[in-house]
C-alpha cells in the first residue's frame, strides 16, 4: 500500500490571480461548441501570507487518503457552480475522482477562480437564460414564463452532455422556475441516472395561513415538477447557512459589531424556537456524495434535511460567544435592510417576517423553518447519518469568521488595532449609502452582490 503526499493545508479564503485558460462562453448572442478545456497545474496560495490567523480546520483542507481507491467513472452536471453549495461538493467530489461539468455565470471572485482552476472540470460560462433584445420579435411567452426571458437551452444541452449524475441548485437569476424545468427536461433527455436537488418550502402549501416566501417557493414548484416527470430523484433542504453571518451590514443575519468590542444579531425568529444550521462550504459536498453513493435505490423521492445542529437564536449566540471569545447577543426584532437590495429579496424578507411574526411568543407556534415539521425533527439526525464530521456553528466562529471578515477588508479581529463599526466606512472607503446609491440598477435587480473583497461578485445566497 503506497502512500499519498499530503498537499499543505490552505484556507477557503485563498485570493488568487483570474485564470488564463480559455473556458466555453455560453453567453446569450453566440453559443459556441464545447471542447474540453486545458488542463494545468496550479499553486495554491494561502489567502494572506501576512496574516496571523490561521485556519486549522477548514473547508479546502485536504486530508490524503487512508487506502487506495478506484476512481469512480461518473460525471456530475452542476449549475451556479460558485455557490457555497455548488463549489462545496465539487471540491470533494474531484479529490475523489469524480468529473464535473460546472456551468458558472462569469469567471471573477475566489470561489470562481477555485472551480475554474480545478483540473477535473469542465466549465462553461454564461448565463442561465437570455434576456430578449428589444428589436428580437420572436414570440417567448411559449417558451418563457416571463415575456423578454429565454432560457439559455444551448448551455443546459451542452452542460449534460455525457453526465451520469446531477446537482443542481437554481437561484433566482432570471426565472428560477423557467430554468429549473429546462434542466430537469435536459437531465432527463440524457438519462441522468441520479438527480439531487437543493429544494425549499412553499410554506402556503403546508399551511393556507403561512405567507409564500418567493425565493423559496420557487424551488418547491420546481421540486414538484421533477416528482411530476418521474426523474429519480433526491431532494435536499438546507439549513440556515453558518456562512451567511457577516458585520458587513447585510439583511438578517448582520452579527453588528458594537463599540465595546461586542457583536448583536437582531432577526425576527422567536430567541426560543429552534432553527436548522448547516456550515455549507464544509459540509454540503460530503453529504451529497454519500447520496450519490448510495443511489436513488435509496433516497428516490425522499426529502432530506441538510443542518447538522438544531439550535434556537438564543443557543446559536451562545456558540458564536464561545467560538469567537466575544460576547454575542440575540436581540429580536424586525429585519433591518441598511443597503440597497433587489426589489425580490425584499420582497422575500418581508414574507419572512411576516412568517416568523415579532407578535408570537410562544416559540411552539413558530412555523417549521422547512415547512413539514417532520423534517425539522430530523435535524440533526438525518444529516449526521450522511456525514459524521460537520463544522458546528462555535467551530465555524473560532476558524473561519474572523477569516472571512478580514478578507472582507474589516480589521476588528486585530487587539491592537482601532475597532472598527459598521457605520464608519464600507471595504472601499465609501459609506455604505454612497455605495448602494452609486450601484448598477440592473446588475441590483439579478442579485445581490456582497461588497467585500472575498465575498464581492459570488452568489452567496447559493
Amino acid at each position: 500500500m503506497s502512500a499519498t503526499k499530503p498537499i499543505p493545508i490552505r484556507t477557503d479564503l485563498a485570493i488568487r490571480p483570474a485564470p488564463s485558460t480559455e473556458h466555453h462562453n455560453y453567453n446569450s448572442a453566440s453559443p459556441r461548441t464545447a471542447v474540453n478545456q486545458s488542463r494545468h497545474k496550479h499553486t495554491r496560495s494561502s489567502y494572506s501570507e501576512s496574516s496571523p490567523l490561521v485556519s486549522r480546520n477548514n473547508s479546502l483542507s485536504f486530508r490524503p487518503l487512508k487506502r487506495s481507491m478506484p476512481s469512480p467513472d461518473k460525471t456530475i452536471a452542476v449549475i451556479n457552480a460558485s455557490g457555497r453549495q455548488a463549489a462545496s461538493l465539487i471540491r470533494i467530489a474531484t479529490a475523489v475522482g469524480y468529473k464535473v461539468r460546472a456551468q458558472l455565470r462569469n469567471l471573477e471572485g475566489v470561489m470562481a477562480t477555485e472551480v475554474s482552476t480545478n483540473p477535473n472540470v469542465t466549465v462553461f460560462v454564461g448565463e442561465l437564460y437570455i434576456r430578449k433584445k428589444p428589436d428580437d420579435h420572436r414570440d417567448v411567452t411559449a417558451n418563457a414564463h416571463i415575456p423578454g426571458i429565454l432560457v439559455n437551452q444551448d448551455l443546459i444541452t451542452q452542460l449534460f452532455r455525457g453526465t451520469h449524475l446531477a446537482f443542481i441548485n437554481t437561484t433566482f437569476y432570471g426565472n428560477e422556475l423557467q430554468i429549473g424545468e429546462a434542466i430537469v427536461d435536459a437531465a432527463k433527455k440524457v438519462g441522468v441516472q441520479h438527480f439531487v436537488y437543493s429544494s425549499m418550502p412553499d410554506h402556503a402549501a403546508y399551511n393556507p395561513d403561512w405567507p409564500s416566501l418567493p425565493l423559496w417557493a420557487a424551488k418547491h414548484k420546481v421540486e414538484d415538477y421533477i416528482r411530476k416527470i418521474g426523474l429519480p430523484a433526491t431532494f435536499v433542504y438546507t439549513g440556515i447557512y453558518n456562512n451567511n453571518f457577516t458585520s458587513l451590514p447585510y439583511p438578517l443575519f448582520c452579527m453588528e459589531l458594537q463599540p465595546d468590542g461586542s457583536f448583536v444579531w437582531q432577526a425576527p425568529f422567536h430567541p426560543k424556537a429552534k432553527l436548522p444550521w448547516l456550515d455549507a462550504e464544509h459540509d454540503v459536498g460530503p453529504a451529497i456524495l454519500q447520496v450519490f453513493k448510495d443511489g436513488p435505490s435509496k433516497w428516490n423521492g425522499k426529502r432530506v434535511a441538510l443542518a447538522y445542529e438544531y439550535l434556537s437564536p438564543l443557543e446559536a449566540c451562545k456558540a458564536f460567544e464561545t467560538g469567537l471569545g466575544r460576547r454575542v447577543r440575540y436581540k429580536r426584532g424586525p429585519i433591518e435592510v441598511k443597503v440597497k437590495i433587489p426589489e425580490g429579496y425584499r420582497e422575500h424578507l418581508q414574507a419572512l417576517e411576516k412568517l416568523f411574526s415579532l407578535e408570537n411568543d410562544e416559540p411552539k407556534k413558530q412555523p417549521p423553518y422547512f415547512g413539514d415539521p417532520e423534517l425539522d425533527q430530523s435535524c440533526p439526525d438525518s444529516a449526521l447519518a450522511l456525514w459524521e464530521g460537520p463544522r458546528g456553528l462555535e467551530e465555524y466562529a473560532n476558524e473561519i469568521f474572523p477569516l472571512e471578515e478580514e478578507a472582507n477588508g474589516l480589521t476588528w479581529m486585530f487587539d491592537n488595532e482601532e475597532v472598527q463599526t459598521n457605520g464608519v466606512e464600507n471595504v472601499d472607503g465609501r459609506p455604505p449609502d454612497e455605495e448602494a446609491e452609486n450601484s448598477d440598477d440592473e446588475s441590483l435587480d439579478e442579485g445581490l452582490v456582497m461588497r467585500g473583497l472575498k465575498r464581492d461578485e459570488e452568489e452567496w445566497l447559493a
